[in-house]
């Protein structure tokens, strides 16, 4: 079984029906944290309302790893390091536990697009 990163984009494009991350739909283990989650659900709220976006936090919570704070120094380094493409501190967190855990980063988003590590689809 494959395992990805879920950015906060991902879980949009997924539960919205995109076509194109079908692949990600079954079959695969997600890794993500309560960051990830936090956007995902602000999202949500704002499209769907509050009880919809809670039950989906909820659904995906189990499959979110804990933050350490070496990651987040990394995270910030790495933040600094891109700071021309204005990265998000959550994006840049995520990012850097794919990177340390040796799975595809999977996002959407341009800033990602051509990033090692990174499965981008749009």
């Amino acid at each position: 079984m494959k395992t990805y990163f879920f950015d906060a984009y991902a879980f949009f494009e997924l539960i919205q029906g995109n076509p194109r991350y079908v692949p990600y739909a079954d079959g695969v283990a997600i890794v993500t944290t309560v960051l990830q989650l936090m956007e995902f659900h602000y999202g949500l709220i704002r499209d769907l309302g509050k009880d919809h976006a809670d039950l989906l936090y909820d659904a995906f919570l189990p499959f979110t790893v804990d933050v350490d704070d070496d990651t987040i120094k990394e995270a910030n380094a790495f933040k600094w390091r891109m700071k021309a493409k204005n990265l998000s501190y959550i994006d840049c967190l995520g990012y850097t536990i794919a990177q340390s855990k040796n799975i595809p980063f999977l996002t959407g988003d341009m800033a990602f697009k051509g990033m090692p590590g990174v499965e981008f689809v749009k």
